[in-house]
């Protein structure tokens, strides 16, 4: 039932877009049309992604929560978000109007389109490595791949519409006319010209010296697009190391040990797990007995087991937020912990030794 909606959804939302796009451009051909609507679907990627890694590298995260670090550093953001502002104009701009530009409005966003392939070069450069070796347990590297169709994609795009420019801009200079003496004179130079771009190259020098005069009025660094890409953690230009990943690792049944009530749940001492002392009732003790067990069994099945239950226990122990869920929880484990009880004593040579040794000073968590 869910991937029927997802794919209702999909559909509504690549109506939409189609629609929007024909509105925009009434005659647009059919490639451009599929071509436009795929590079709007990969910007929708990008957000999902950076909704996934959205945490700065000095922050310590839970890898549980599927979270992990951005490719982007930090305030220096502003200037990436700016550059693709001012290339997504440029080239809308150019896609819409074309030819009809004015000559500098042309050589303008041709500087700004330039530069956007750069950037998006070392934007893929940097998504294209993810290395999340030094986040214990997260093994989700793959999402990375929401972020690469975007500036693929956006280079293509804009080769195309350079060597669209170069291609109809000259035929439609030499015919433009101007009643102002100054523009007109600038039309019939550019006209003259074999490479529009080649001016364009030549503009990127004062563009981006007055673009990163505008970025320091509003607080950005004069090295902010070096420190966009240097300022992360484990991206392919990241500078930095993250901190140590914040601790998981108990049962949610820790959860409902400390918040049942005590005639249900029945708290029996106080145990240690990771240096900090926690409420342990016997149901506690039995699954991480059970755990135990399966561990000393087969190291393989029980790194399987405990991957699947940090993601679905963890989740389910913040939900377990009050007195009633704590109680309710507990008695729903209750046929769970006597299928592991039944089995720590059918090969547990001394089960209710194995038992009460658990969450003990010397016991690991």
């Amino acid at each position: 039932m869910i991937f029927i909606l997802i794919f209702f959804f999909f559909v509504l939302i690549l109506s939409v877009t189609v629609v929007t796009l024909k509105g925009v451009k009434k005659d647009i051909p059919v490639p451009e049309l599929i071509l436009a609507t795929c590079y709007l679907l990969s910007i929708g990627a990008m957000c999902i992604g950076l909704m996934i890694h959205q945490a700065e590298y000095h922050t310590a995260i839970d890898p549980v929560d599927g979270l992990c670090y951005i490719p982007f550093g930090g305030k220096h953001i502003i200037s990436l978000v700016s550059y693709f502002v001012a290339f997504h104009a440029a080239v809308f701009l150019l896609w819409t109007k074309g030819s009809q530009l004015p000559p500098l409005a042309n050589v303008l966003c041709l500087s700004f389109i330039i530069t956007g392939i750069v950037i998006n070069i070392l934007v893929l450069l940097q998504v294209s490595v993810h290395d999340t070796s030094s986040i214990e347990s997260y093994s989700r590297s793959g999402h990375a791949v929401l972020f690469v169709f975007t500036p693929v994609l956006g280079i293509f795009i804009a080769i195309l519409l350079i060597v669209g420019v170069v291609k109809k801009g000259m035929i439609a200079a030499h015919d433009r006319m101007y009643t102002n003496k100054f523009l007109n004179r600038l039309n019939l130079f550019l006209a003259q010209k074999s490479n529009l771009p080649f001016w364009a190259v030549i503009l990127i020098i004062p563009l981006l010296l007055a673009v990163t005069v505008l970025l320091l009025l509003l607080g950005q660094d004069p090295d902010s697009m070096v420190k966009v890409f240097t300022e992360t953690t484990t991206w392919r230009f990241s500078r930095q190391m993250h901190p140590p990943v914040l601790d998981h690792r108990g049962h949610y049944l820790c959860t409902v040990a400390v918040s049942g009530n005590p005639k249900i749940v029945k708290p029996i001492r106080l145990g240690f797990r990771a240096g900090r002392t926690i409420v342990v009732n016997r149901q506690l003790l039995i699954a991480n007995a059970f755990e135990e067990m399966i561990q000393d069994f087969s190291p393989a099945i029980h790194r399987v087991i405990r991957r699947n239950y940090d993601v679905y226990g963890y989740n389910l122990s913040r939900r377990i937020n009050n007195e009633s869920m704590s109680n309710l929880t507990y008695l729903l484990m209750k046929p769970l912990e006597w299928f592991f009880l039944i089995c720590l004593y059918l090969f547990t040579e001394k089960p209710e030794q194995r038992i009460n040794r658990q969450y003990a000073m010397s016991t690991p968590a």
